[in-house]
């Protein structure tokens, strides 16, 4: 089911000064919710849940609360801004066999060609919308980017995910794409080959212009 347990314990306590008499000893506020079932304010061991949630956003945790284990995953985590440190989270209930939608990093791997000959990496999408039973949810999805050229695409449809996996984004959604930078059009790799050789013959084709021109005047 899960590799994460925690242990709640309910508060019947709330507000500013009792959240933060909490969060002094070490605990974090937290309530759990859903499957219709009822909002239950609990709290929870401030290390013990950090160590949980390094494991990644969609980390399936069982919680164990009044007697009995709930699967739930961590959403509305809300952090201090300035320490970092755990001020609440939500808890909400989830089933084994039951699919959700999740927010899964999306990773693109590797040094484009297109940017090796001096085009310009512009990534738009930094995630991705998936359905999947709690269990099946990576923790991020990765693509290998390494074969783009200048002036390719990359889009939702050729992301290749887990088995039980399904994108929620539209297919057509722009990814990424490599694109020329400013000064250098449609055709600007051609035309810099070509210039390149025309420069190994210059030589010859100044000189026979040249005869051209005098052959001419003399005439």
């Amino acid at each position: 089911m899960s590799d994460v347990t925690l242990t709640a314990d309910r508060r019947t306590e709330t507000g500013k000064g009792a959240s933060g008499r909490f969060r002094r000893e070490g605990r974090v506020p937290a309530v759990v919710y859903g499957l219709d079932g009822e909002n239950v304010p609990v709290t929870v061991d401030a290390h013990e849940l950090q160590l949980a949630l390094a494991r990644g956003a969609n980390t399936v945790i069982t919680l164990r609360l009044d007697g009995s284990e709930q699967l739930t995953m961590a959403r509305q985590v809300q952090r201090n801004p300035l320490k970092g440190s755990l001020l609440h989270v939500d808890f909400v209930r989830v089933r084994a066999d039951q699919t959700i939608t999740a927010d899964v990093a999306l990773h693109l791997e590797g040094d484009p060609e297109g940017v090796k000959r001096g085009g310009l990496l512009e990534q738009l999408l930094f995630s991705v919308s998936v359905e999947a039973r709690p269990g099946d949810i990576p923790a991020a999805i990765a693509h290998d980017i390494s074969a783009l050229e200048i002036g390719d695409q990359l889009h939702v449809r050729a992301l290749q995910v887990p088995a039980g996996v399904v994108l929620r984004n539209d297919p057509d959604e722009l990814v990424a794409q490599v694109t020329a930078p400013r000064g250098m059009g449609a055709g600007a790799e051609e035309r810099a080959e070509g210039e390149a050789a025309e420069g190994d013959g210059g030589g010859v084709s100044a000189g026979a212009a040249g005869d051209t021109e005098e052959s001419g005047g003399a005439e």
